[in-house]
């Protein structure tokens, strides 16, 4: 039981090394795409934790809490998400004259 426990541990930290050298190695232009992606992984973690919320007939405490921490998790991923790709977005769009610049090309500000 407590060498599965320790297997189980050594996995999640060896998936966050390998992960972070991953990502770390992830060019700045590739970073908007790979965002919508992992958006989109956990709008399925959101939908699937209210599916299973929705199907167990009097789920036991336990079983409650986990959803409803899978659930608000993933809902802050997802909004997170949406909200980085936009500001990462906004940085592409061309920004407004000012108003001065614009005026001296009309010939009003002589």
């Amino acid at each position: 039981m407590y060498t599965e426990l320790l297997a189980n541990i050594a996995i999640l930290v060896l998936s966050g090394f390998v992960g972070f050298a991953v990502i770390s190695k992830v060019p700045n232009t590739l970073h908007t795409p790979l965002m919508s992606g992992t958006n989109a992984i956990h709008g399925i973690v959101v939908l699937g934790a209210l599916v299973v919320l929705g199907k167990v007939d009097d789920p036991p405490w336990g079983l409650q809490v986990i959803l409803f921490v899978a659930l608000v998790f993933g809902t802050i991923n997802v909004v997170g998400g949406f909200v980085v790709t936009d500001r990462m977005l906004a940085m592409f769009k061309s920004k407004p004259a000012a108003p001065a610049a614009v005026a001296a090309e009309k010939g009003g500000d002589k």
